[in-house]
């Protein structure tokens, strides 16, 4: 007996997103611009940081519009899986980025190159001013989803790099030392790798099919064998389509009675509620194969 307790996903207002997306692509183009223009490592990082950024508003933008699409005989869960591909290509993107920046910052630290701090000023001010625009938009949106509130965490993190940005270009302006432009984009850097790391486990985690974070395996079964009348719970796997949608399958052993007094049915009932209700994550979609003790005997033949 199974049972399978759908929820839609809840889309994003997809005004904000588009709008917070072209403003950060004209940011990144006016950031390349001036990487080249003033030879600034640090601009040119902050700039990849951007279109990193960027990406992830657009995937953000298309699992919102993704969502809305029907599920078919061919894809039983739509392109909710899309997102975390896109993720995991784009924090290994990032993470080869990272690396670079970091292996040519000890370089211009050895070797400092000339930068046109003057300029550099105007450009940092432009993404900062780029970034608080996008930031403007997104803040009433924020806690809508998960998507929102990644959306806007991105762009602040892109804020933070123009304040870097113009903070190297000031000293350097001040005091004519050009290896700030070095420290600085090294100081991105160590600040974004750690991240983009993560942001990389969790897509692995997902593909693997790994229990999502925030769930205890272990504590679950518990939970559930003590309900009345279960017996035992085993075959049991917890993992994650995409974002926000966790997946439950188990074997419930109960007493033989409930087929005989139509009790199952009540028991369903209550695994649901339990694994529903009772964990900090609540696991909305399970299917249940409910046996009887006197059933036991066979599944283990079958599974030889």
């Amino acid at each position: 007996m199974g049972s399978h307790h759908h929820t839609s996903p809840t889309s994003a207002p997809r005004g904000p997103l588009a709008a917070a997306l072209g403003i950060t692509l004209g940011v990144f183009v006016l950031q390349v611009i001036g990487a080249v223009w003033t030879g600034s490592l640090a601009l040119l990082f902050d700039s990849v940081h951007v279109l990193t950024d960027a990406a992830g508003l657009a995937m953000a933008l298309g699992a919102a519009t993704l969502a809305t699409r029907p599920t078919t005989p061919r894809r039983s869960w739509g392109f909710r899986r899309a997102e975390v591909i896109a993720a995991l290509l784009q924090a290994a993107f990032l993470l080869a980025v990272g690396a670079y920046v970091l292996v040519e910052g000890v370089r211009r630290l050895i070797d400092p190159e000339d930068v046109a701090a003057p300029q550099l000023i105007i450009f940092g001010v432009v993404g900062l001013a780029g970034n608080l625009a996008a930031l403007a938009i997104l803040t009433r949106h924020r806690a809508a989803n998960f998507n929102l509130r990644a959306a806007f965490l991105e762009v602040l993190n892109d804020a933070l790099g123009s304040v870097a940005v113009i903070v190297a270009a000031v000293v350097i302006t001040l005091t004519g030392w050009m290896r700030a432009d070095a420290v600085v984009a090294m100081l991105i850097g160590v600040l974004i790798i750690p991240r983009t790391l993560t942001l990389l486990r969790e897509t692995i985690d997902v593909l693997l099919e790994s229990t999502p974070a925030g769930i205890d395996l272990e504590d679950v079964r518990a939970h559930m064998a003590r309900l009345p009348q279960v017996r035992d719970v085993h075959d049991l796997h917890i993992t994650q389509i995409a974002t926000g949608l966790p997946v439950l399958t188990a074997h419930i052993v109960v007493d033989d009675a409930c087929y005989r007094d139509g009790s199952a049915h009540a028991v369903l009932d209550q695994l649901q509620e339990c694994v529903g209700q009772h964990f900090e994550v609540g696991i909305d979609h399970c299917t249940f194969q409910i046996e009887p003790l006197g059933h036991i005997p066979h599944e283990t033949e079958l599974s030889h």
